[in-house]
């Protein structure tokens, strides 16, 4: 075996890990092997949101300077162990009906993964064969809004939807933004979900017109805070908590409790500096996972 690779046992599977070496986050002088050590020590809190989820990955062979490409499709020589679930293609850029995609279940496959440099780990709202059990808010700020002006709009989401019983919680989308993910019943459609959000976000849009904006035309955003309800569309994935974004530093999507976001907003706290992968660590092992609630359901959207 080259010096470079090495064979591991994770949970009783065999994998062959290589260029540990190798450095991912050049600026920061983040290795692939800090990558899979990354990965092996979020998987408690990390792998219960990726269960039963069609995973899509943007894999970053050559570091995040280096290029990268997204994968849905298991790749070629996945191990055999690997949970792979043939689901429909929609829209595929290559005119597939039907994707073999990879469910990570399991922290061998986790570890897999990181070995690909599979670095960025996104998934869709719904469980396989099942209706969203989750609704996603992305708020994305338009210069020179940044993170004071996602907390104070995510503050606003929060108390419209808590008047219709839903429970949010927040994250950092590990770039410039932020996303309230909201546990829901299960039983709608990702169609309702979706219209439920935009119906949300024009109301606040209209209560907030200088900060609000529920329009994706990029010509309005300068200087106000996007609130994208179509996140929801059954197609698109979103960021999974505690994935590793392609950044300058090894940044994580990190979940934060509504105190740092009520900070943030009066311009406090959090920094416009994002959480790195160490940081998280650090944050989970003192604070737990704070968007364990997600795992528990919620209730169903209200119609108009």
């Amino acid at each position: 075996m080259p010096a470079d690779r090495l064979k591991v046992d994770v949970e009783g599977r065999s994998l062959e890990v290589s260029n540990l070496d190798k450095v991912l986050y050049p600026k920061a002088g983040f290795t692939k092997g800090e990558v899979i050590d990354y990965y092996t020590r979020i998987a408690p809190v990390l792998l219960p949101h990726l269960q039963d989820r069609a995973l899509t990955r943007i894999r970053f062979p050559n570091g995040v300077d280096g290029g990268s490409f997204f994968e849905k499709n298991a790749p070629a020589a996945t191990p055999a162990w690997v949970r792979t679930e043939n689901l429909p293609a929609p829209g595929s850029s290559k005119g597939r009906e039907t994707i073999d995609y990879v469910v990570a279940d399991d922290l061998p496959t986790l570890v897999w993964l990181a070995n690909l440099a599979a670095l960025e780990l996104h998934t869709p709202q719904w469980k396989i064969g099942e209706h969203p059990d989750m609704m996603v808010v992305d708020l994305d700020p338009g210069a020179p809004a940044a993170l004071k002006q996602c907390c104070q709009v995510a503050l606003l989401m929060r108390d419209r939807l808590a008047e219709d019983g839903i429970d949010s919680y927040p994250k950092t989308s590990g770039k410039k933004g932020m996303q309230l993910c909201c546990p829901i019943a299960g039983t709608q459609d990702a169609d309702f979900v979706s219209d439920y959000a935009k119906r949300i976000a024009q109301e606040l849009e209209k209560a907030h017109p200088k900060l609000i904006l529920s329009k994706m035309a990029k010509n309005l955003r300068p200087g106000k805070v996007f609130i994208d309800w179509s996140q929801n569309n059954a197609a698109k994935t979103t960021v999974a908590p505690y994935s590793l974004r392609a950044q300058d530093v090894p940044s994580v999507s990190t979940p934060l409790t509504w105190d740092e976001v009520e900070a943030g907003a009066a311009g406090k706290r959090p920094s416009t500096k994002p959480y790195t992968a160490p940081e998280v660590l650090k944050r989970v092992e003192k604070q737990g996972d704070l968007l364990a609630p997600l795992l528990d359901g919620g209730p169903e959207l209200p119609g108009r």
